[in-house]
């Protein structure tokens, strides 16, 4: 995942209308820590045309509130721009997948 420290980059990402998957996590956050390899994985694995992003939501205040984030772990899933999916805090990695597998086999 690529780390994103300015809300002017993760802003032009998704602008590009490709699909966007942004990862909000904490640094002292242990299940975002469990939790990002696996669907880091997962995502590369099952869906490999999502660019995956993460943000320290503690450490870039301004980029998780322009999102409204308030809580970590969290995840975003952006499709031709517009957000499509917000999951956080409990997560199911094989919920999660399933939810994505149409809208992205709709846009390839």
């Amino acid at each position: 995942m690529i780390q994103v420290t300015t809300l002017d980059f993760i802003t032009s990402k998704i602008n590009t209308g490709e699909p966007v998957l942004i990862y909000f996590s904490g640094e002292m956050c242990s299940v975002c820590n469990v939790l990002k390899p696996k669907i880091q994985e997962e995502i590369s694995k099952k869906f490999p045309k999502i660019e995956q992003f993460e943000v320290k939501a503690d450490l870039y205040k301004q980029i998780a509130s322009h999102f409204t984030v308030f809580s970590i772990p969290t995840i975003l899933v952006f499709f031709d721009k517009k957000e499509f999916k917000r999951v956080g805090r409990n997560i199911s990695i094989s919920l999660f997948m399933q939810e994505l597998e149409r809208p992205y086999n709709l846009f390839i």
